[in-house]
């Protein structure tokens, strides 16, 4: 038998892996004078990756309400600092592919493996937070509403 959670984070890890070759592929295309859009598009990428994970661990859609929560459970000053960072990384993927451009195969490649491994270092963080609030859910006890009105206390 396979452990549910075992599951999940192969489930997870394929998803990361598939998002980071995609967006890899995508930035080794030339695109001379355009990849500030097609940054834009791979960010739009990493967060179909993000709900796609958390849809493996918690078989739900990442709501608003659900991203609310979240939200307030990581506080303001953390979810500021990740969002910059993740804002200045993206700008100077655009930048460093801007001048990759001009080396040929060697730079696309080097474009590839850049956004690749931008999206699969920021794929495998949110893993790892749904991975550990999974873990936390899943250690809570449940309420006896929940367990029925026939349930035993």
């Amino acid at each position: 038998m396979v452990n549910p959670l075992g599951k999940k984070r192969l489930e997870a890890a394929l998803a990361i892996v598939g998002c980071a070759v995609g967006g890899g592929t995508a930035a080794a295309t030339p695109t001379p004078c355009a990849e500030a859009p097609k940054q834009l598009m791979l960010t739009a990428a990493d967060i179909l990756m993000y709900a796609s994970i958390w849809k493996i661990y918690f078989e739900e859609d990442l709501s608003h309400k659900a991203l609310t929560e979240m939200l307030v459970e990581l506080g303001l000053v953390s979810v500021a600092a990740v969002g910059t960072a993740y804002a200045v990384a993206r700008a100077s993927t655009a930048l460093a592919c801007e001048v990759t451009a001009w080396l040929g195969p060697l730079g696309w490649g080097a474009s590839a493996l850049l956004s690749g491994s931008l999206a699969g270092l920021s794929g495998v963080a949110w893993a790892v937070y749904c991975d550990r609030r999974y873990g936390q859910l899943a250690t809570q006890p449940i309420s006896r509403g929940e367990r029925g009105a026939n349930a035993a206390p």
